[in-house]
């Protein structure tokens, strides 16, 4: 963007900022218990729940990076937003209703409700600080690179300046602010991305649908080495690519801490799966606008792609497209649209972590002192934020989806067995969960590092490395499951009444038969 003006994204990233803030200070006036900031006390409803789950769900990896890939590589990247759709769908089949039964607050809680042991419950809090962690890193990178090339400022502004706001929403008020925060940023991502796509097209239409040649545009490039690519170039390794696509956005969303963390604040099983048809709908109306700058991308810039900046597509196809003040407001939208993007996933990961540390970590006494709840959670938010945060500040960026993509697979082989079999399967122990948990989590771990931090072996090897899904799925799954058939003494003893607890409607009362 050099020689453009900035100042329309900079206005429109600092009123991001004042309205998070001030839209986040309303839940602060309602916080006041550790449910409160924890869960919201369970109150919110089914509708202001699916915003805010569409909301923090929809990262910088779904408003920018789907329209870089579509640009790319055309309509074979749809696999991205179906896979990321589809999850809620298995969510809605299997997980979300009995897992807001269930009472718990976070994933460790339910791990401990179910299966009575404290060690799986330590295995998992160290799983969803670890998930949580390995996916707000890139959004903290990205947010660096966004501002970088939107307003040219430098890569440190963008994890300082998302972390403090989230920060500040985090500590003040807890799920309450983040939910008021999250449910607006859905609907502004959205407008965001809809009225400049709506202008774009009607500018295509009034060039009479012109293509590349027309525009005196070079051919479309074909040998691009992508920031992202599922598919490799076909053969045995390009479908198994896909497939393991489509096993870690489908199994993982269900294991992500930060969307699973926000059917506990439904007031009833109902109202969950409510949430959960709800955030297809509207997951499924977002995805419609991604494609559409990938297709004109084509049109207009197919030389972003070569240049290796096909990720800032959204950002600069404005300006391309309509040029002078109107591109640059339509460009200050989008940059907008990008930052909340940013702050709404980051916000809620930092909910799920804060959650978890504050009964673990932080809640417990050191040196015969102990934190109160609302306290603990406040210093667990920190922690949090900060670690990450530090570590974007320091490390190159790995590239939004890649990274994500690997988030999505290390949840997928952990916490989707452990809440199928958790829920649906009585004779899971906690011998069984724990060996599961571990093979799964050292599993994809490993290859996430790999991945991420050292040069990829060649072959298969790199292959099954950068895409673990496939395998560490049923491998995490047939542990959990052999571990437990050998270790059926150890079924805990209250597992019948806690299974019926999760599949009745709330409607009836147990306790009165």
């Amino acid at each position: 963007m050099s020689g453009a003006p900035v100042w329309p994204g900079a206005v429109a990233v600092a009123l991001v900022v004042v309205a998070t803030l001030a839209i986040g200070s309303l839940g602060l006036r309602l916080s006041r218990t550790t449910s409160d900031f924890m869960v919201a006390s369970r109150t919110v409803p089914a509708f202001t729940n699916a915003s805010a789950i569409s909301g923090e769900y929809l990262s910088a990896a779904s408003f920018l990076g789907v329209a870089g890939l579509l640009l790319t590589f055309g309509a074979d990247m749809l696999w991205y937003p179906v896979g990321w759709t589809a999850g809620y769908l298995v969510m809605l089949a299997l997980v979300s209703a009995p897992l807001r039964r269930s009472g718990a607050y976070t994933l460790p809680d339910f791990a401990e409700a179910r299966l009575g042991s404290r060690r799986v419950r330590t295995i998992c809090s160290v799983l969803v600080v670890a998930v949580g962690w390995l996916y707000l890193l890139p959004l903290f990178q990205g947010a660096g690179v966004m501002l970088g090339a939107a307003l040219g400022l430098p890569t440190w502004i963008g994890p300082a300046g998302v972390a403090s706001v989230v920060l500040v929403n985090v500590i003040g008020g807890g799920m309450r602010s983040i939910t008021l925060v999250q449910a607006v940023q859905y609907w502004f991502k959205l407008t965001a991305l809809l009225l400049p796509a709506a202008v774009l097209l009607a500018v295509w239409l009034g060039d009479g649908r012109p293509d590349t040649e027309r525009l005196g545009r070079p051919d479309f490039p074909t040998d691009v080495l992508a920031w992202s690519n599922p598919l490799a170039d076909g053969g045995a390794q390009g479908l198994y690519l896909t497939y393991a696509l489509i096993a870690a956005t489908f199994f993982g969303t269900m294991g992500l801490p930060h969307v699973v963390v926000r059917f506990y604040t439904n007031p009833d099983g109902r109202s969950a799966r409510r949430s959960t048809l709800l955030v297809l709908a509207l997951l499924g109306l977002f995805y419609l606008v991604p494609p559409v700058y990938g297709a004109l991308g084509r049109v207009y810039a197919p030389e972003l792609a070569a240049s290796g900046e096909s990720d800032l597509l959204v950002l600069l196809l404005p300006r391309i497209v309509v040029p002078g003040l109107g591109g640059d407001l339509l460009t200050g939208l989008v940059v907008a649209g990008a930052f909340a993007a940013f702050l709404s996933t980051s916000s809620g990961l930092a909910i799920a972590v804060a959650g978890v540390l504050g009964q673990d970590v932080t809640g417990r006494s050191w040196g015969g002192r102990r934190l109160g709840g609302v306290a603990a959670f406040r210093l667990g938010a920190v922690i949090a934020v900060v670690v990450p945060a530090a570590v974007a500040l320091g490390e190159p960026s790995a590239g939004v989806a890649t990274t994500v993509g690997l988030a999505f697979a290390v949840a997928a082989s952990t916490f989707a067995p452990l809440l199928m079999l958790g829920i649906w399967w009585r004779r899971l122990t906690p011998t069984g969960a724990g060996a599961g948990l571990v093979v799964g989590g050292l599993g994809s771990g490993a290859a996430a590092l790999t991945t991420l931090y050292l040069d990829g072996p060649a072959g298969w090897v790199g292959v099954l490395a950068a895409r673990p899904a496939l395998w560490s799925i049923p491998l995490a799954t047939a542990v959990m499951m052999l571990v437990s058939l050998a270790t059926q003494r150890t079924v805990p003893p209250g597992v019948r009444r806690f299974m019926v607890r999760l599949h009745t409607p709330e409607a009836l009362d147990l306790d009165r038969g």
